[in-house]
């Protein structure tokens, strides 16, 4: 398993409130994880902190036996975004300055080439195979709502002014359901999971052209910031890109 994590400011912000991390255990399990600090909010980027710290604790610390199953690894995901949820939730209520706050959240933990994805907010997972891209998550978003009922196109979707509207976070009310995925991980394939720092200002064919590069892993990442800067870099830029490929 070859990964890269990459998270810059962008351009514009004076902030990052974008965070990335991928853990490994001394077992084979390994979890990605990316969060997007909720603009417009006070201290998107404490939100965001505490998710990874959160849930890195909680990882490295859970006992093999509760991943035993497909079903109990789920179920331990469900019970960390809950528990991270309700964290990151009191936090804001007892912290004047972090009322509001909240944050997307991605968690995939990997079994193997097994991906069990949980999903919060508008923070995105792509699959590239065989010259193919596949979106697994559905944004949390208002404006997916609109085009999911035919109101508007995907195209007018991202020139939307309230394109930025998310319908569900982390830690902006007392309980959260997040969506799940499953999906298996081909030899030839590869999992981006990005900010919409960089979904909003790369096609999926941009990112496809950058991934099948014949550089390294961490040279597609960088590419994929670089050039997500360079179409305006308005917001942070994250992502942890993935792949069981072996890599140049």
């Amino acid at each position: 398993m070859n990964f890269t994590v990459k998270s810059d400011i962008g351009l514009k912000r004076t902030i990052n409130e974008d965070r990335a991390a991928f853990f490994e255990r001394p077992d084979h399990y390994k979890l990605a994880i990316l969060a997007d600090g909720m603009g417009g909010h006070n201290a998107g980027d404490v939100a965001s902190e505490m998710a990874i710290n959160e849930m890195q604790h909680l990882f490295l610390n859970i006992d093999a036996q509760q991943f035993a199953t497909k079903e109990s690894q789920t179920e331990w995901l469900r019970d960390a975004v809950s528990h991270i949820n309700h964290k990151i939730y009191q936090y804001s209520l007892s912290h004047e300055g972090c009322k509001g706050m909240g944050t997307t959240l991605i968690a995939v933990l990997l079994d193997q080439n097994h991906c069990i994805i949980s999903h919060v907010g508008d923070s995105r997972t792509y699959l590239f195979t065989n010259n193919e891209v596949k979106l697994i998550t559905r944004d949390h978003s208002y404006v997916n709502i609109l085009v999911e009922n035919g109101e508007i196109s995907e195209e007018e979707a991202q020139h939307h002014p309230q394109r930025n509207f998310i319908l569900k976070a982390l830690g902006t009310e007392s309980h959260i359901e997040p969506d799940f995925y499953e999906i298996d991980l081909q030899d030839e394939g590869y999992l981006l999971i990005c900010s919409d720092g960089l979904s909003n200002k790369l096609s999926t064919f941009e990112m496809a052209a950058i991934i099948t590069l014949p550089v390294t892993l961490q040279e597609k990442g960088r590419k994929l910031v670089q050039l997500a800067n360079d179409s305006g870099g308005e917001d942070n830029i994250s992502l942890v890109l993935i792949t069981t490929k072996e890599e140049v």
